[in-house]
């Protein structure tokens, strides 16, 4: 196990009713200036922001908002909420919704007192070393965003989609998470969030790093529960402990309680970015695709972990031909996330019939270099290969 240090001082307020609590909450960690960051209607349709307003009219808190984030969150965005936060002077971030509003709201909070251009941060020409505090209101659990440092943003002008990691400045001093929030959420919409939580598992989970048994269980626990829930609430929405149980692992999969003392990957993400910032797919489908023929590549290249996974939770049994019990596990996945989730797991049944693999690839290694380390080392024709492979 490597050295490693762990620092999560997030507020979990989990369960019913609990977003009554915000007002409370904000003046607890000092705001006085709050601005709210929202999506679509939803939470307007909802009576969600009402409920919202009213705790914070209770707590004599002033706030303003900034509605409209899209998913795959954009730098325009991020853009008016640093013009509307210079204009109003927040002292706190309030983002109601999922992984996009949370991360264009982080993206706002570390803008703010930067001078120069945000985007500094997610090309590394700058780091945040302030930022304004968060509190989340979750509605969709998928990103994890709410218990991590991290954020992602894309470029509208080049197409770049790339994160930033600042875990001991962006983590939410508070994540209000209250599963009934998640009821009314599509079919469509959860399954993709279920499919993003895995990945920020698997992400972890495929490492070369010895001795790290505590994190390989959780994880393999965590996928088993998740896979299990998950069928229950895709034919119950309603099923309260089911949508409790994903609610929880969206959060555990990503504030690396199971990534502790490890190399982890981060290549299934990097290819994702690609196919999500050049046709606006959702986050999570681009994944159904992604990384069932990540792990077929890695099949035949590494298939050591592949194969563990496909033993303790893809319920293949070893037959003595690693390579082949690893090639099972990938082809076990795929098959349920199609058939339980729904998701797509090739282009053409998310929407991209005609890819342009060799611009996908091209602003890939541009971006992450000519060799992609983590689990494998893949190089250009390798991930043209895997490429390939969701076609």
């Amino acid at each position: 196990m490597n050295n490693f240090t762990f620092y999560s001082p997030t507020e979990f307020v989990f369960g019913k009713d609990t977003e009554k609590n915000v007002g409370e909450l904000c003046q607890q960690y000092g705001a006085s200036r709050i601005m709210i960051v929202y999506g679509g209607g939803s939470v307007v349709r909802s009576g969600l922001l009402d409920r919202i307003k009213k705790s914070l009219d209770e707590a004599k808190l002033v706030y303003c908002e900034l509605s409209g984030v899209q998913p795959n969150p954009v730098d325009t965005k991020v853009y008016e909420g640093l013009e509307l936060a210079r204009e109003f002077k927040p002292d706190f971030m309030l983002p109601v919704g999922g992984g996009s509003v949370i991360d264009t709201a982080k993206t706002i909070a570390a803008g703010f007192y930067y001078e120069g251009d945000f985007w500094d941060f997610y090309c590394g020409k700058a780091k945040p070393v302030n930022a304004l505090p968060i509190g989340v209101v979750l509605t969709i659990p998928a990103a994890g965003s709410e218990g991590s440092g991290n954020a992602v943003i894309t470029n509208t002008k080049t197409h770049v989609k790339n994160g930033l990691r600042m875990p001991k400045l962006l983590r939410p001093k508070f994540a209000i998470m209250n599963p009934e929030l998640t009821m009314t959420l599509p079919a469509w919409q959860t399954a993709s969030g279920i499919t993003d939580m895995m990945a920020h598992i698997l992400e972890r989970y495929l490492s070369n790093t010895p001795d790290v048994q505590i994190g390989d269980r959780l994880a393999e626990g965590m996928l088993l529960a998740i896979m299990e829930e998950a069928e229950k609430v895709m034919r119950n929405p309603q099923d309260y402990e089911a949508r409790a149980n994903i609610m929880w692992s969206g959060t555990i999969a990503h504030n690396d309680t199971c990534s502790l003392g490890r190399q982890e990957d981060w290549n299934s993400h990097a290819m994702e970015h690609e196919i999500s910032a050049e046709y606006n797919v959702t986050h999570g489908a681009g994944l159904a695709v992604i990384f069932p023929a990540f792990l077929t590549y890695a099949s035949k290249h590494n298939p050591a972990k592949v194969a563990q996974l496909a033993y303790r939770v893809l319920g293949v049994t070893e037959s003595g031909d690693i390579a082949a019990d690893a090639l099972e596990g990938a082809k076990r996945l795929k098959a349920w996330l199609h058939d339980v989730l729904g998701m797509p797991v090739s282009f053409a049944q998310l929407g991209v019939d005609n890819p342009d693999l060799e611009l996908l690839n091209t602003r890939l290694h541009r971006l992450k270099g000519d060799v992609m380390q983590g689990y494998m080392p893949l190089d250009a024709e390798a991930t043209m290969e895997i490429y390939k492979l969701c076609l």
